[in-house]
């Protein structure tokens, strides 16, 4: 673990970051590299911590579309099922007679007044059949407000599109070495404006007592903000004087436990709104002896460059040249 002589003392701390100080009360990665927050909550009821609209808002695509398919179903089959229980006799137009033909009746009966389509040939003439299809006509034209209302919120909603390098460089830099990684926007026609970024890391040390503590700083870069991001941008940190990694090899920086946070922040023309993305490194993915090639190439007519995404990880190993 890095000792605290080993940083120079002078170095201004970064106190603003939200994350704790005790070493002893910290697990794993403080970002994840989706940027979410690594860290479980306990001490109040799931249902006072838990929220399924933002639930819904931020799941993955494939698994919102999953949510709402399963819901679909199931919701009919619990209705199917009550159909089922005040008895089919309650159901006109029945033409199936076996069980499970009168199963998938039900159930698509249940489908048609769910989704208010009611084709007609299946109607409930029970006094319980008329109240269950009145209450699933309700919750379907309830759930389809609500299912309309999280599809227009996940299109409207603000993103910053980027996609980060895997893994962080310790590159040659004029006549030392500097951190690198780099990020790129892949939606095709969105480019960001005033886009800023901001760089800290965290680094856990042994104090003079021999206690342990979590300490931040902000990582000078030699560009901070670019006025817009139609390519992709290789962060640099210069490893001098001023910064907290001096001296530090891969033994160093696993021993101190070290997570470089990012935080990325523009405007969007398309959405006139600011957005906002973060990610992180921990020491193991921080490469040493690595030069990024470059991502981007003119096209064969020489009228336009292409951004190639699929090199973002690409880089050359200069163990050997060392």
């Amino acid at each position: 673990m890095a000792s605290a002589t080993k940083i120079d003392p002078f170095l201004k701390l970064n106190n603003d970051t939200g994350f704790g100080t005790n070493a002893a009360n910290v697990g794993g990665r403080f970002i994840n590299r989706d940027g979410t927050f690594n860290i479980r909550k306990e001490g109040v009821s799931f249902m006072a911590r838990y929220s399924v609209y933002y639930y819904m808002l931020t799941l993955p695509r494939w698994k919102f579309i999953g949510v709402l398919i399963l819901f679909y179903f199931g919701i009919n089959l619990v209705y199917c099922g009550l159909y089922l229980l005040a008895g089919l006799d309650q159901l006109q137009g029945l033409i199936a007679t076996n069980a499970w033909g009168q199963f998938k009746e039900a159930f698509f009966f249940s489908t048609e007044t769910f989704t208010t389509v009611g084709y007609g040939r299946v109607n409930p003439v029970g006094g319980w059949a008329n109240l269950i299809a009145a209450i699933e006509s309700m919750t379907g034209f309830l759930s389809f407000a609500l299912a309309t209302g999280l599809i227009f919120g996940r299109f409207a909603r603000p993103r910053a599109y980027l996609l980060f390098s895997d893994f962080a460089l310790i590159s040659p830099y004029q006549k030392g070495t500097a951190l690198m990684f780099r990020f790129a926007p892949y939606k095709d026609n969105h480019t960001l404006t005033d886009v800023q970024i901001r760089v800290n890391i965290g680094l856990k040390v042994i104090q003079d007592d021999l206690t342990e503590e979590y300490r931040y700083y902000d990582l000078t870069l030699e560009r901070t903000k670019v006025e817009s991001l139609p390519m992709n941008w290789t962060v640099v940190h210069p490893i001098d004087d001023n910064s907290p990694l001096k001296g530090f090899n891969y033994k160093d920086m696993a021993a101190a436990d070290v997570e470089v946070y990012v935080l990325i922040r523009a405007f969007d023309d398309v959405y006139s709104n600011f957005v906002q993305q973060r990610t992180s490194y921990t020491y193991q993915e921080i490469k040493f002896n690595g030069k990024f090639v470059p991502m981007y190439r003119e096209s064969e007519d020489g009228k336009t460059t292409i951004l190639e995404l699929h090199k973002l990880n690409e880089y050359k190993d200069l163990t050997e040249k060392l």
